[in-house]
C-alpha cells in the first residue's frame, strides 16, 4: 500500500514536470510570434510608403505625358502652318 502513494506522487512530478516544459515552449513561441509581428509591422509600413512613393510617380508621369501631348499638339498645328 506505501507504493500506492509514492507512485502516484511519482507521476504527479512528471506531470508537473512535462507542465514547465510546456510552458517554457509556449513562453518560446510567444515570444517568436512577437518578433515576427513586430518585423511583419515594419514590412508592411515600407511597403506602404513605396505604394504612395509610386503613386505620386505616376501622378508625375501623368502631369508630364499630359505636358508632352499639348507641346506635340502645338509643334503639329506650327508644321501644319508652315508647311
Amino acid at each position: 500500500m506505501d507504493d500506492i502513494p509514492s507512485l502516484t506522487l511519482a507521476v504527479l512530478k512528471e506531470i508537473r514536470d512535462e507542465v514547465h516544459k510546456t510552458n517554457e515552449r509556449l513562453d518560446r513561441l510567444e515570444r517568436h510570434q512577437t518578433e515576427t509581428e513586430v518585423r511583419l509591422a515594419t514590412e508592411l509600413l515600407a511597403v506602404s510608403s513605396a505604394v504612395h512613393e509610386v503613386g505620386d510617380l505616376l501622378r508625375t508621369n501623368l502631369d508630364v505625358r499630359t505636358k508632352v501631348e499639348g507641346h506635340e499638339t502645338r509643334i503639329a498645328a506650327l508644321e501644319r502652318k508652315v508647311g
